[in-house]
């Protein structure tokens, strides 16, 4: 059986088949209140990787058995549409999908003030529109503007981003292609001001000097994408003044 030859990734200048140099995001678009029945909302597109997130609460928690006494419950859905892949994706929930919708919640549980709402719920919804590489770390930057955009007080947002070992060297912001023939994958959740590492996954193989190195670069990345955010959101209040 004939398999398929593993394309060359990065060509002797040193760029990428996207064009990018090793140390370059891909064109970055976030935008916050982009759906009207939320309490709050975000898209972030990364490439040809697209996502939205949208918040609902603080409400009651249902079943009432499950609320806590002393901090709301943060629920979060990542989910995967059917059309966001070249290969049509099953309808309802894969245990992947199970899996880092935990990671994000765990990530997002660390900068929000969910003692300020006993007994109640906060829902997250991440849903993948389109996936070309980085989905779970644009999932989790866009779940951290929905949940600003929603009012939600938080420690301070976080932004994240996915860096790799392709043909031998360290790169930032995988693309798929990237993702699936590259030698490991690396994505990195920081929450920016206090520069707390609230993601850290890595699957593949580096070297120590390597890790060091992809995480510097990780910061890098993620101090753009946090301006990004910073900037989304000074464009939404700065537009309600306006109106006001």
């Amino acid at each position: 059986m004939e398999q398929t030859a593993r394309p060359k990734l990065i060509d002797e200048n040193g760029r990428r088949l996207d064009g990018r140099g090793p140390t370059d995001l891909r064109p970055l678009r976030i935008e916050v209140s982009v759906l009207e029945k939320s309490d709050g909302s975000a898209y972030v597109e990364l490439g040809k990787t697209k996502v939205f997130a949208a918040v609902y609460g603080p409400k009651e928690a249902h079943p009432k058995h499950l609320s806590l006494p002393d901090r709301a419950i943060l629920n979060c859905r990542y989910h995967m549409t059917s059309f966001s892949t070249d290969e049509r994706k099953t309808l309802g929930m894969t245990r992947r999908e199970v899996e880092l919708s935990k990671v994000i919640r765990e990530a997002l549980e660390s900068v929000v003030f969910l003692e300020e709402f006993p007994r109640s719920a906060i829902d997250v919804f991440i849903e993948v529109v389109q996936a070309d590489g980085g989905t779970r770390t644009a999932g989790l930057t866009a779940a951290s503007l929905a949940l600003a955009d929603a009012g939600i007080p938080m420690r301070e947002l976080i932004a994240a981003v996915a860096v790799g070992k392709v043909d031998g060297r360290i790169v930032l912001d995988l693309s798929d292609v990237e993702d699936k023939y590259g030698e490991a994958d690396m994505p990195v959740g920081i929450a920016p001001r206090s520069n707390t590492i609230v993601l850290l996954q890595l699957n593949g193989k580096m070297t120590k000097d390597e890790f060091r190195q992809g995480l510097m670069l990780a910061q890098m990345g993620i101090q753009k994408i946090y301006q990004a955010q910073c900037e989304a959101l000074r464009k939404k209040y700065e537009s309600s003044m306006r109106e006001a």
